[in-house]
Formats: structure tokens, C-alpha cells, sequence
């Protein structure tokens, strides 16, 4: 025997070092100053938590809700040097060294199971000192070589598996973090942490990383991603049901400068006939950044302007951003009161930014939305300078990761805890702030649309959108990825600015086939909204503006092609809100990924490029410049209508179908009927 496998022999037939007992229906495990505590969290599910130098914290920033329902068969055993806690279709077993491994209860296969790092030393949850009682924390498990990891929020790295990938845990503009990974092994695990770190999905194990916290959190259920979908959006909660007009066509650009120049876009829709349900009013609508209220000089007449677009049908979304400039009138109350993130070293400047009157760029402080006394005092701006007088109740939440420069959470201090502890947490109680404060003033239908989520968003009324992104076809293919790990990480309301962001020449052909490519990938989106900062653009600041984007900017031919998909979303609007309601009800998203509905076919599990549009439709993009025709992998397990041609196909295969400009590969499950062709 060799001197590794002696000393493998050796720990594996060492005495007990722990010590378990039943804890109020938990199982718990103390050895070597550390404590380990496993509970019931849910059906099928189970919350791990796990401390060196005391018991486990109770009360500390999660995603979890603190009730979840009941886990009426869940069950504690402790003998022969283990102990166990069966939670329905999954089992927990800790070894007496304090080992973690999970298994399906009803066949004890592993599903998870904890690995060291190396044989003597460390374990597999590692406690590096950084002071005050914070560690920087490591919690490995083992990797599988046939497993496939999906989730982990909004990324644009265009990968849909993550297997192989190390992924910052961090807020930026078009990164957004939402620790929560799907398997192919029937299991779906929420790292319940929002300190700022990294998880690494490598080939040699799995590492979650927290750069400075108190304790090791997380949770996970057994199941095939559509239970686990089930499982996750209940305890961190579901999102409320879509308001009927966000399921219709957003409008917007950066920027329409002017109340006169926004109503004559609504204007033109209506003249056209084109189906229009929101138009956004973009940044620097404000008198001073920090301010939340119009400039009357550029919108004279609010009332009047939101009146004309209700007596339209069209519905107005206003951007409202939560940093403050010194020149704001909020400022001087909110830095005495304690309302923005402080800071370890330093004065409350997070940002530099532009402002009205000034010539250059000024430091900008963000509110504290951990703080419960900040999110009422903006509430209470937001309700008196928009609310109240005009109506207004949809909001378009930018810059919330918060958009920091530099990006140093180590220099942050929120209510809720250190930056590093917590950094991650920000863009959901940033959305939390509009959500209770709509419901305290009885709205009873909430949304906001974000640029950054966290676990959790989703029961605050957040959509989220991929940020500003390129506008080329490679851009549009990572956005396939994107939008489907989010949507496995429990946001069902998702969306791209159509055409992308930076940039994209109305007048160049190439672009235009980029848009019109988009524009159909937009119309099959859980939700549809035209945004980006065309060409020729101007310098940042208050007078900017892009080119135009609306439908009719693009010649023609694209012009014609956009208007048709306006009215397939149009009368696509009673099935997205039936799956809507799917969201709302159940936690399943509305943009699927293959194997959520075909979890047995192998091949689902590697489509990449295709989706499900609720269960009913696939949805097949064309991603290539020039492209017409596309090969779609069709799921085994149902037969296939192609929705233009009416042509049917078995299950399990790959087809080639004609794409031609004015078509994007839509097929129909078993016989389903919806209506694509008007």
C-alpha cells in the first residue's frame, strides 16, 4: 500500500470526531469547533448550514423565505457513526467526520456528495480567518463526468452548460448573479449567500467561494429540473402574475428627449396601426440625477402626456436610477439621515457621472437598498413626483447592481453588512423598494424592469433585461444561454434590448438583418421590447441621444418584417399570459430550455440553440448572417408541426428547414394549435 492510500485507510477508520443530535427535527453535527446543521426546507428539500467557533447564525441576508411549506415526512436518524435526515425523494447523510452526501431516498444514488481537498488537510468546507469573526469560506463537492450544470443567473459568455466554467459571484452591467445551479443528476442547489466570490464548475470538483462571510448556507432539492423549478421558486418565491399590458410590444431608445418627441412616437404607431402596449421615458428626464421628478423644461405637461398615451392603450414606464448627485435636493437629507452605502475609507462617492448644470462629470452616492428607513424615503420621492400626480406605476430600475466605479465591495458598508458580505443583494432590495411601495399604495399589479436580480428578485415583480449588450449576430447567439439560465434560476420575466445596445446603423443592410433576426427572436421572448443606442450616437450626457428605432427605421423591406411579428405577438398575447400564469402559479418559466420538458432525452440536454416557448412551441432563431434556411433538433417523446408549413415530424431527430428573411423556425408540439399565421 502506498503512502497516500495508508493515510486515506487511516481517516476513513479514525474514531468519531463529531458528535450529532436531533435538533427540533434538524440534524446536527459538532466536531473540531465547527457546527453543521441540516434541516428540512421545504418538500424534498433541505437547508445546510455550517460555522466554525459556535452554532449556526439564524437571521443573516439570504434568498430563502423563513416559512416554507411544510415537510410532513421528514425524518432524523442517528446510529452506527452517521446520521441521516430523509426529506421525501432526498436524503442528507453525514458521516461522523461531518461529511456531506446526498442521495434519491427511494434508490440511494449519490447525487452530491462533499470531497476534500486533499487528504489530510483541508476538508471540504475551508475557514480562512479575515477577522471579527468573518472567514473567507470554500464549500467543494465532487464532480461528475456526465454532469451537465445549468443556471447561476445571466451571463454572456453564451455558454447554456456552465460545466467547466468559473463564474465571478458579482454584479455587473449584463453579469447577473443568481447563485442557483440546475443538474442533470436531479438536483437543484441555491448557494444561499450573497457575498461577493466566485463558484467554480471545474472538472476536478465543484467550489462555491464566499470572499468574506459568517457562515456556509445553502439549500437543495432532489427532482428533474421541472420539480426543482417547482421547489426553488417556493421558498425563494414566485413571481406575482404579469400585468396584461407587459405582455404586449415595448418602445423605446436612448432617448427620447422630450414629451413632445415621446408622444409623437405613440403617435405614429397608432396612425400606422401597429400594435403598441408600453413606451419608455429614458434616463435624464430628471431635473438633477438623484431628484426622481420630471424637467419641466423638457416635459412641460406629465398629466397630459400619460392621459393621451392611456386614451391610446399605451402604458408609460419611467426610468428611474438609484444613485444621487450632489446636486440633487435629496442629497444633503440622505447623507445626514444615513441613506446611501457608506464607505470603510473615503467619502459616499460610488460613481462619477454627468448632471445637468455642471460641464463635468460629479461624484454620485448610492441609496442603501438593504436599508428599510432609504427605501421609504425614495418610495416617498418616487410617489409624490410620479405616483400621485400623473399615475405612473411601471418603472425601469437601471444601474442597479449598483453600477459602482471602481467596483470595490471591500469599501462598502450597507444596513444589511459589509460589502463583501452582502454586495450581491442590492438589486433585489432595490426592486423591493418599488414593489412595497406599490402595494402600500394599492397597486395591485407590480412590475419593474431591472438591469441586474438576485435570488429572490423575482417575488418583488422584477423583470430583467441582458443589459448593454453588442449588436452583432455573435452577441445575439449568447443571448440564446443567457436567457435560459435565467430563466432556470427562477426569473421568468426576461428580455434583451432587440437589436442589442451599443450601437447598429438603421441604413446599413447588414444591421438590419441583424434587427429583423432579433426582432423574431424578441416576438418569442417572455417579454418584447425594443431598445438601443443607435447610430450616430452622441457623448454622454444630458443632451444625448441615439438614432432612430422604431419599426419604420429600417427600410422597407425590415420595416414590413417587424410589423408582421408585431401582430404575431399580438395574437400571441392569450397564450404568453397562460404561461405567465404557469410562472406565477407553478415557478415554471416561460422560455424553457429543451430538457425541461424532455428530461429523458438525452439530446435535449445539449440544444443550445432552440428553446421552448412554454410547453407548447419551440422556438428556433436564426443566428447567422445571411442564413436561410436552420437545422433543429426536435425532443423525442412528441411529434413535431412545423407552424409555416404545416409539415410533421417524429420526435428524437434533426431537421432542415427553410428560414427565409421574413420566417423564423417555429414548430408546434402534438398537434397544438396556436395562431403563428394570423
Amino acid at each position: 500500500m502506498n503512502d497516500s492510500s495508508a493515510a486515506v485507510s487511516l481517516a476513513q477508520s479514525s474514531p468519531t470526531v463529531g458528535t450529532f443530535r436531533e435538533l427540533d427535527g434538524a440534524l446536527e453535527w459538532t466536531g473540531r469547533q465547527e457546527t453543521l446543521l441540516i434541516e428540512p426546507h421545504g418538500p424534498d428539500s433541505v437547508r445546510v448550514r455550517a460555522r466554525l467557533g459556535g452554532p449556526v447564525l439564524h437571521g443573516l441576508p439570504g434568498a430563502l423565505l423563513p416559512d416554507p411549506e411544510p415537510a410532513a415526512s421528514a425524518a432524523v436518524k442517528i446510529d452506527e457513526g452517521r446520521g441521516l435526515l430523509v426529506n421525501g425523494a432526498l436524503t442528507a447523510e453525514v458521516s461522523a467526520e461531518g461529511m456531506v452526501r446526498f442521495t434519491r431516498s427511494d434508490s440511494g444514488e449519490e447525487l452530491l456528495a462533499e470531497e476534500r481537498a486533499h487528504f489530510w488537510w483541508p476538508g471540504p468546507r475551508l475557514y480562512t480567518p479575515m477577522g471579527n469573526g468573518y472567514h473567507r469560506l470554500e464549500q467543494r463537492f465532487a464532480a461528475y463526468e456526465d454532469e451537465r450544470l445549468y443556471g447561476l443567473g445571466q451571463h454572456q459568455h453564451g455558454l447554456l452548460d456552465q460545466k467547466g466554467a468559473v463564474l465571478d459571484l458579482v454584479q455587473r452591467n449584463a453579469e447577473v448573479t443568481v447563485p442557483v445551479l440546475v443538474s442533470s443528476r436531479g438536483y437543484t442547489l441555491l448557494w444561499n449567500n450573497p457575498a461577493i466570490g466566485r463558484v467554480e464548475l471545474a472538472n476536478t470538483g465543484t467550489r462555491w467561494v464566499a470572499d468574506s462571510a459568517r457562515q456556509i448556507d445553502y439549500w437543495i432539492t432532489a427532482g428533474d429540473p421541472a420539480q426543482g423549478q417547482r421547489r426553488y421558486s417556493a421558498v425563494t418565491g414566485r413571481t406575482p402574475m404579469l400585468p396584461q399590458w407587459a405582455a404586449g410590444f415595448w418602445q423605446c431608445k436612448l432617448r427620447y428627449r422630450t414629451q413632445e418627441e415621446l408622444l409623437s412616437v405613440a403617435r405614429e404607431y397608432k396612425r400606422r396601426q401597429l400594435p403598441l402596449d408600453v413606451i419608455v421615458c429614458d434616463f435624464f428626464h430628471w431635473t438633477h440625477l438623484g431628484e426622481w421628478k420630471f424637467d419641466p423644461a423638457e416635459w412641460p405637461d406629465p398629466a397630459a402626456m400619460v392621459r393621451e398615451l392611456e386614451e391610446m392603450g399605451v402604458k408609460l414606464v419611467v426610468s428611474v436610477w438609484p444613485s444621487v448627485s450632489p446636486l440633487s435636493e435629496n442629497h444633503p437629507v440622505m447623507e445626514q439621515r444615513g441613506h446611501f452605502i457608506g464607505t470603510e475609507y473615503g467619502p459616499m462617492a460610488h460613481a462619477d457621472w454627468p448632471d445637468k448644470e455642471v460641464a463635468e462629470p460629479v461624484q454620485v452616492a448610492f441609496y442603501d437598498a438593504t436599508s428599510p428607513e432609504a427605501r421609504e424615503f425614495v418610495w416617498s420621492r418616487i410617489r409624490e413626483n410620479y405616483l400621485e400626480p400623473y399615475g405612473i406605476t411601471a418603472f425601469w430600475l437601471d444601474a442597479c447592481e449598483p453600477e459602482l466605479k471602481p467596483g470595490f465591495q471591500a469599501n462598502l458598508r450597507y444596513h444589511a453588512g459589509p460589502g463583501l458580505e452582502v454586495g450581491n443583494l442590492y438589486p433585489r432590495e432595490n426592486a423591493r423598494t418599488f414593489h412595497e411601495g406599490l402595494l402600500a399604495a394599492g397597486e395591485d399589479e407590480v412590475i419593474t424592469l431591472n438591469r441586474s436580480a438576485w435570488a429572490g428578485s423575482q417575488r418583488h415583480g422584477a423583470a430583467l433585461w441582458s443589459g448593454d449588450i453588442g449588436t452583432d449576430f455573435a452577441t445575439l447567439r449568447r443571448q440564446i444561454a443567457a436567457g435560459l439560465n435565467t430563466s432556470l434560476s427562477g426569473i421568468p420575466w426576461w428580455n434583451t434590448d432587440i437589436g442589442g445596445f451599443h450601437g447598429g446603423d438603421p441604413d446599413d443592410p447588414e444591421y438590419r438583418e441583424v434587427m429583423v433576426r432579433w426582432f423574431q427572436f424578441g416576438a418569442l421572448s417572455p417579454l418584447m421590447r425594443l431598445h438601443g443606442f443607435r447610430d450616430p450616437g452622441m457623448p454622454l450626457g444630458p443632451d444625448m441621444t441615439g438614432g432612430p428605432n422604431e419599426v419604420w427605421s429600417y427600410g422597407r423591406e425590415a420595416g414590413e418584417i417587424l410589423e408582421d411579428y408585431l401582430r404575431l405577438r399580438e395574437r400571441l398575447k392569450p397564450y404568453v399570459l397562460e404561461q405567465m400564469r404557469a410562472a406565477h402559479e407553478e415557478g415554471l418559466p416561460v422560455m424553457r430550455p429543451l430538457f425541461l420538458e424532455f428530461p429523458a432525452d438525452r439530446a435535449a440536454w445539449e440544444a443550445a440553440d432552440s428553446y421552448l416557448f412554454g410547453p407548447r412551441l419551440l422556438v428556433a432563431p436564426v443566428l447567422e448572417a445571411g442564413a436561410r434556411e436552420r437545422t433543429v433538433y426536435l425532443p423525442a417523446g412528441a411529434r413535431w408541426t412545423d407552424a409555416w408549413t404545416d409539415e410533421t415530424y417524429g420526435g428524437g431527430r434533426t431537421v432542415t428547414v427553410p428560414a427565409p428573411l421574413e420566417r423564423i423556425p417555429l414548430f408546434l408540439r402534438d398537434g397544438a394549435r396556436l395562431p403563428v399565421r394570423g
